[in-house]
């Protein structure tokens, strides 16, 4: 994969990504000027998404485009205080920030770099996730998982809080995501392995948004799964 195509693929898939997050802010209750903010971004993102896969509208490049949707961003995270949804915002803000440098930047190698970047944080996303579980003993025990269950305003519906009666699943499933967590830089070391690794991720995060309704992390980590892909080939 080169590097244009990935920044392209990354690009459109990110798009696709604010196009959702900025319809949830359109709704008839939002408040006014939480509209005026995403309506600009809901525009630039589609496109972004355009000029992603090719056909881009009046002209519109993705190294302004990208620029345009920074500022956007630099506008709206006063608005909530900051990164308002935690990790799925900041992910959002960093795969954005990593599509500006890759398009913008005037020389090759920063450009790469770029993307790289983003590339080995969303590695490092993984496996810091699973240093900090294991870790905790909350999480080797199981009650860490259990207490998500149970008492987490997350979970879909009542009937996946049941699942905190079954102490041994639980824990199994804590172990199961810590182990995968840690060993998810082993998977850099082929293609197939990080592609087998890069769909149990993209479950993971389908199994989450489902039992928990984290739908926002699901969309926004593929969105990065382009820039490990070309950073395998630039570096094996």
């Amino acid at each position: 994969m080169m590097l244009g195509e990935a920044a392209n693929l990354t690009s459109a898939m990110m798009a696709l990504a604010f196009i959702q997050q900025s319809l949830e802010h359109l709704r008839p209750a939002a408040r006014l000027q939480e509209r005026l903010l995403f309506a600009p971004r809901l525009i630039l993102s589609v496109l972004l998404f355009m000029a992603g896969v090719g056909a881009p509208v009046l002209g519109m490049h993705p190294a302004l485009l990208t620029l345009a949707l920074v500022a956007n961003h630099l506008f709206i995270l006063p608005f909530f205080n900051g990164p308002y949804n935690g990790g799925a915002d900041r992910m959002s803000l960093l795969i954005l920030l990593c599509l500006a440098g890759t398009y913008n930047l005037p020389d090759a190698g920063w450009r790469e770099l770029a993307l790289g970047y983003l590339g080995m944080q969303l590695l490092l996303s993984y496996v810091m996730s699973g240093w900090v579980k294991i870790v905790n003993p909350d999480w080797r025990s199981g009650r860490a998982l259990r207490d998500v269950f149970l008492f987490s305003a997350y979970p879909a519906g009542d009937n996946i809080r049941r699942w905190a009666s079954y102490p041994g699943l639980v824990r199994a499933a804590g172990w199961a995501v810590m182990g995968f967590e840690l060993a998810f830089p082993l998977t850099f070391l082929s293609r197939p392995a990080l592609l087998a690794g890069l769909a149990v991720a993209a479950l993971f995060h389908g199994a989450n948004a489902c039992l928990f309704g984290l739908n926002r992390f699901f969309w926004i980590w593929i969105c990065a799964y382009p820039s490990i892909l070309w950073l395998q080939d630039r570096v094996m």
